[in-house]
């Protein structure tokens, strides 16, 4: 029962993980949009499965490969105060977009790191498009380093392969629920994905991550508060 209790917790953390993740604008989303606004539904699905199965190979890779090194208690406080520092950055980037076009990238290297990875493998078909879109874009895997971290610490996704197992599912899920939705408008032209809304998006997300940045400074100073005691 309480392995069945962790597994759900961790499909549902993951669930709101990956939809987080996937709210903010950028290559994928545009490239979905393009795509299902000129070539209809299944061709901007495609894309965002392409995306999402990258994803979920960076989500396992984090999950998988560094569990062990996050064990290490100076590790792990370094990567909490990196966390609320990530938070925030990341927070504050999207809320202060002003334009669906800026790159939602950690910086230039990454971004010449992206162009070149689009240009060695110049995917043609909808999947690929999407699948080397995310590929190339290394703050993915980071971001889902940094929540591995958090999840595995604070117990919302347990230290077993199970639990694992459900959080990457759940991450699916969220993902392709997105990408699937925002397909499905775009191949009708429905105008809620115009500009000003998809800004309007990624700015929710922005304070979202502002709002878990704050709750892990919290969380950092109750740790201080309760040592010094």
């Amino acid at each position: 029962m309480a392995e069945c209790t962790s597994i759900i917790i961790a499909m549902l953390t993951g669930l709101g993980a990956g939809m987080l993740l996937s709210m903010p604008v950028g290559p994928v989303n545009l490239t979905i949009l393009n795509w299902a606004s000129r070539r209809g539904f299944v061709a901007g699905m495609l894309v965002g499965l392409g995306a999402s199965s990258m994803e979920l190979i960076y989500c396992a890779i984090a999950f998988t490969g560094f569990t062990q090194f996050f064990e290490v208690k100076m590790i792990k406080t370094l990567m909490e105060v990196f966390t609320f520092v990530f938070f925030l950055f990341l927070g504050l980037k999207f809320l202060r977009a002003q334009s669906i076009d800026a790159p939602t990238e950690f910086g230039a290297a990454a971004q010449k790191i992206r162009a070149r990875v689009d240009q060695k493998f110049q995917p043609e078909s909808a999947f690929m498009t999407g699948f080397i879109r995310v590929l190339g874009n290394f703050g993915v895997l980071l971001f889902w380093i940094v929540l591995a971290a958090n999840f595995l610490s604070r117990d919302m996704v347990a230290d077993t392969l199970a639990a694992k197992a459900g959080c990457i599912a759940g991450v699916a899920l969220g993902t392709n629920l997105w990408f699937c939705g925002l397909s499905f408008m775009a191949s009708r032209q429905c105008g809620q994905f115009n500009e000003p809304a998809l800004l309007r998006m990624e700015r929710f997300s922005g304070v979202c991550l502002l709002i878990l940045g704050i709750a892990q400074g919290i969380h950092i100073a109750w740790q201080l508060a309760r040592h010094r005691i």
